[in-house]
């Protein structure tokens, strides 16, 4: 599954869906992810299904991927246009439902909020440890912490 879609082709499902800034846009992306993986897999040990390939780093705003940092940059703290009269990217049903999911419970949240929220978690604390909070850093979350922490959630 994880070689179907990017990060990009997730980005672009929620910027059809409405406009956002860079730093909500990476939280989004980085909640579908989550979501996924924990779903779509049984075990910690064995994450092969994933939304997609791309990886997060744990910048001091958040997750972030850094590809789409790049792509986005030029908007600042500006809201990314919602892709007016431009399709949605077609994935499976079983993701069209975990992105709606995503959409429908962290959409209505800002892009601070949403940092402050993933500031909570252990995924993005793990990938940090021993960097102070404005240090920059380059760490990956690891997929394993990722699933250890939604996986609690669902139980």
């Amino acid at each position: 599954m994880s070689k179907e879609y990017t990060a990009d082709t997730i980005a672009k499902w929620f910027l059809t869906r409405s406009s956002m800034s860079p730093k909500k846009l990476q939280k989004m992306i980085y909640y579908a992810y989550s979501w996924v993986l924990t779903l779509m897999n049984d075990n910690s040990s064995d994450l092969k299904n994933k939304l997609f390939d791309d990886e997060f780093e744990a910048w001091v705003h958040g997750p972030v991927i850094p590809s789409i940092y790049a792509k986005y940059a030029d908007y600042g703290y500006h809201d990314i246009e919602k892709y007016v009269g431009e399709e949605s990217p077609k994935v499976s049903a079983d993701i069209e439902d975990i992105l709606n999911q995503v959409n429908d419970v962290y959409g209505g949240y800002t892009a601070d909020e949403l940092e402050s929220m993933t500031h909570q978690e252990t995924p993005w604390k793990n990938a940090r440890n021993g960097y102070s909070p404005i240090e920059l850093c380059q760490e990956e979350i690891s997929d394993r912490d990722i699933y250890d922490c939604y996986i609690k959630r669902v139980a």
